[in-house]
């Protein structure tokens, strides 16, 4: 069957993502105002012109991505000479390419992730542009509408900003890493070494369901992701064995949204996190762990109560992969992941450059199977689905990235930022707690609208300096607001993990909700033992500490679990519940 143009063509572009990329972190030093627009406009044709079904794109859609390229390429291609105009846009033509710029970024992330998060954009614009005419506080002095949009389009003071840096330079890295892994038999690995370990237990196929998807999890990052690919395995393995739909979509949905807080990549947002504070890497890495243990550990507690409720199954020994076929798969991702760790803790390089070397060890991967046959064939089909998952999942990241520096920039331009720090600081009465529910409270309702690295960036950007000024530390604070960003993965009025769980399983969504917020506990509990229990992430500088503030915050969790899920007189449930609030709050020392 010959190839359409388009088989050929969005590969291609797959590739010319992956290389460009790549070819960034041994290139050596390339201005930013030359990288970040290129970053873009390789994002832009899979936002504005790709159709899964081969559908022609409308000419709305070109005439953006038309726009968006001409700007891409004045930015990068004029860089130096732009530089000279002190963040001032000159003249009607670059006013017209500035507010195209931004209108291409707005629109790219509606197309990526819906209308919440370009909303807010626009209303800073608006703010940005209107907000001198806002009496009282809130309020700012009015600038010019050349320095505004200059400092947005052609510095790096908006959209080409740090935050699309970290974007280009590590996340995309990242980013593709996992989609290359995933193109082979990574998946097959995980899914196999998973059904090895648990699935003989009680519970066993929702308990296969937590290990793949932590271990997917860490590397795809993505909640979304790790439901379509994980649950498509272990949903109707669960359904077979019995599980109601909605436990089945509430273990997967629960168990995939733990991806994001699961070093390695730990999703976009762990990248931010090194640029927003300065931390390297490896220690926000190190510091998340004990509380990503604790997730899934909460996660399989909660198990265990509905195996009692339910009289679940574990998986039948004819359906467990075989010894020999788990060692196989395993290797799979276990080399690359081996090569990614002992190139950021044995050689001390950089992540980006750590990952580039897996990367490079699992492109090898994809020329071979579990067999370690070669077939030229599905070599190309694996070759084909690393380029595009590559492709698509960069732009979605970018996309979402660059929309929120338009937001970040305006906060940082009018001082707005500042001011609702101040509010924060009010209201709490200058007491921690209070400042710190607000905080929780802010970051619930904006990871209900927006995406989770948005939710993060925006949340600590205006909460952060209110609970650092009330003594939370640097790290202790962005965490905390992280974690509760991801709230929304399984919250109702969002949950988009759940939604997704929801329709594989053919269940109503609240129903999986319901049970989802019951299984995942530990994503609103946690964050708290974080604040009560500063230890849980200090594992580099004491693990002593870390281990005993773990094993302090999984008692916690586990009461409270057994409180809420499994059976039994209310008083007794409710005993547990407030046993394990005690545990929870009760400072160490």
């Amino acid at each position: 069957m010959p190839f359409a143009p388009r088989d050929i063509i969005w590969p291609a572009l797959g590739i010319v993502t992956i290389s460009f990329h790549l070819w960034l972190i041994f290139a050596g030093l390339v201005p930013n105002l030359v990288s970040r627009p290129i970053h873009m406009a390789l994002a832009l044709p899979w936002l504005f012109l790709w159709r899964p079904g081969g559908q022609t794109p409308d000419l709305f859609s070109w005439l953006l991505c038309t726009i968006g390229m001409v700007g891409c390429a004045w930015v990068a291609v004029g860089h130096s000479e732009l530089s000279d105009q002190y963040g001032s846009i000159d003249g009607p033509w670059q006013t017209l390419l500035a507010i195209g710029l931004l209108v291409v970024v707005i629109d790219m992330a509606r197309r990526a992730v819906g209308w919440p998060l370009p909303a807010i954009a626009v209303l800073m614009l608006l703010y940005g542009m209107f907000g001198n005419h806002i009496p009282g506080e809130f309020g700012h002095g009015g600038m010019p509408l050349t320095s505004f949009l200059g400092t947005l389009t052609i510095t790096e003071g908006g959209i080409w900003g740090s935050l699309t840096g970290v974007s280009v330079t590590i996340v995309a890295i990242f980013v593709i890493f996992g989609a290359v892994l995933n193109a082979g038999q990574a998946g097959a690995g995980f899914m196999n070494i998973a059904a090895a370990v648990a699935g003989r237990l009680t519970g066993g196929a929702a308990k296969v369901s937590v290990l793949s998807s932590a271990l997917f999890g860490s590397i795809s990052g993505s909640a979304s992701a790790n439901v379509a690919s994980t649950g498509a395995i272990t949903l109707p393995a669960m359904r077979k064995l019995g599980y109601p739909r909605s436990l089945a979509g509430a273990v997967e949905a629960v168990a995939s949204s733990g991806g994001q807080i699961m070093p390695p990549l730990m999703g976009a947002g762990a990248f931010v996190m090194v640029e927003l504070t300065g931390v390297p890497y490896d220690q926000i890495m190190l510091a998340a762990l004990p509380a990503a243990i604790l997730y899934f550990v909460a996660v399989w507690v909660g198990i265990n109560a509905y195996a009692r409720r339910y009289n679940l199954p574990g998986v039948p020994a004819s359906e467990r992969p075989g010894m020999r076929l788990v060692i196989i798969t395993t290797g799979f991702f276990a080399v690359p992941f081996a090569a990614l760790l002992y190139g950021m803790f044995g050689l001390d390089f950089t992540p980006q450059y750590a990952a580039c070397m897996a990367v490079v060890l699992a492109a090898a991967l994809l020329l071979t199977d579990e067999t370690f046959g070669f077939d030229g064939r599905a070599v190309l089909l694996r070759v084909r689905h690393a380029a595009m998952t590559s492709g698509q999942q960069v732009s979605m990241i970018a996309s979402i990235i660059i929309c929120a520096s338009i937001i970040i920039g305006v906060l940082g331009m009018t001082g707005l930022g500042v001011k609702i720090t101040s509010v924060i600081l009010s209201g709490s009465g200058g007491l921690l707690w209070p400042a710190i529910l607000l905080t929780a409270l802010t970051c619930l309702l904006l990871g209900m609208e927006v995406p989770t690295t948005a939710a993060y960036v925006i949340c600590v950007s205006v909460a952060g300096p209110a609970l650092t000024e009330l003594g939370l530390g640097l790290l202790q604070t962005h965490l905390f607001v992280f974690w509760f960003a991801l709230l929304s993965t399984i919250t109702p009025p969002v949950c988009g993990a759940v939604f997704i769980a929801a329709g594989m399983v053919e269940e109503n969504w609240l129903k999986v909700a319901m049970k989802a917020m019951a299984l995942g506990l530990g994503l609103y509990l946690i964050p708290l033992g974080m604040i009560s229990t500063p230890g849980l992430i200090e594992l580099s500088a004491s693990p002593i500490a870390a281990i005993i503030a773990m094993l302090k915050i999984g008692s916690a969790t586990t009461l409270v679990a057994y409180g809420v899920i499994a059976p039994g007189h209310w008083s007794k449930r409710l005993i547990l519940v407030v046993a394990g609030a005690i545990t929870l709050f009760w400072p160490l020392d």
